[in-house]
């Protein structure tokens, strides 16, 4: 009777193995590493649309030069601080008050609250375009209650067209992270809860001391991603400034719609447009280290 080589059928399996992850290895290597790859490559060459050749490093010494990349540099940072913080304690005191139990409608809350995440990006571009007009119902509301005595050019000033965009990005992700803590929170054991109401622990404290360390996980999580989303934003810019060029006077302009701008509206630069993507690349890949980092277990 024959017997089997040693090993044989290890290696049966392991080419069937294999065989089975090719096409997935081969649709990500086509469509993700080699395009990775390929911009790094193509970040070497300077010049305009096809007239490109090798210039080494000299994309990078352009950054340096570029008031407009420094512009929108320095907008997404901004976006970045302000939006990000806001957002996640917002999620977070939405979650937290939508979890107590005696809390009536609690479902159509949180539908309503999650339900921009999912609305489509026109449909709600236009509504605000609607609400923030001079003449539109955000205005109309700020003066009559005593406000502001004129309309705010929402679209027109740097200042409130930054705030726009915050208060955009806020409405239409804050109850995607909440969906997070929420689900976090119910699988919370109650009887700790009780346990600190009974020695006399104030709510406050009872969410300072002990609800927060116990999403520790998950707040990191949505930190990273809110990081990750913030650093690209794009969407928003594009539809709520004037002409989606990231107006007035590149107030509102990103890293991520300069880039299509150099890609798509001017003269097509595509060796430093990928040059400002890798921006994105290393602040991400800082940001993100940094907060795992501060999130670590002490010992």
């Amino acid at each position: 009777m024959a017997t089997a080589k040693p090993g044989g059928l290890k290696r049966y399996f392991d080419v069937n193995g294999w065989l089975f992850v090719a096409p997935a290895l081969l649709l990500i290597g086509t469509f993700m590493i080699f395009p990775i790859l390929r911009s790094l490559w193509l970040s070497l060459y300077a010049g305009k649309g096809m007239m490109m050749k090798f210039a080494g490093f000299a994309n990078i010494m352009r950054l340096t030069n570029d008031p407009v990349f420094l512009k929108a540099l320095t907008n997404t940072v901004t976006f970045f601080v302000i939006q990000v913080p806001i957002m996640i304690t917002l999620a977070l005191i939405l979650a937290a008050a939508l979890n107590d139990p005696k809390l009536k409608f609690s479902g159509f809350f949180r539908t309503a609250i999650f339900l921009p995440c999912v609305s489509s990006l026109i449909a709600y571009s236009i509504l605000f375009k609607s609400m923030f007009a001079l003449d539109g119902v955000v205005n109309s509301a700020l003066i009559a209650i005593g406000v502001v005595d004129t309309p705010i050019s929402w679209f027109t000033e740097p200042f409130w067209a930054k705030t726009l965009v915050i208060l955009a990005i806020t409405w239409r992700w804050t109850g995607y992270n909440m969906i997070f803590y929420l689900a976090a929170l119910q699988n919370i054991d109650k009887s700790i809860y009780e346990a600190a109401r009974i020695d006399g622990v104030p709510a406050w404290a009872r969410f300072v001391y002990l609800t927060v360390p116990m999403l520790k996980p998950v707040i990191l999580f949505t930190t990273v991603t809110s990081t990750i989303g913030t650093l690209q934003l794009f969407d928003e810019v594009y539809s709520l400034s004037a002409e989606g060029k990231g107006g007035p006077a590149d107030s509102t302009l990103t890293l991520s719609l300069y880039i299509y701008n150099l890609t798509f509206r001017y003269m097509p630069s595509y060796g430093y447009a990928a040059t400002v993507s890798y921006v994105i690349v290393i602040m991400v890949a800082i940001l993100s280290f940094l907060q795992f980092y501060a999130a670590r277990e002490r010992k």
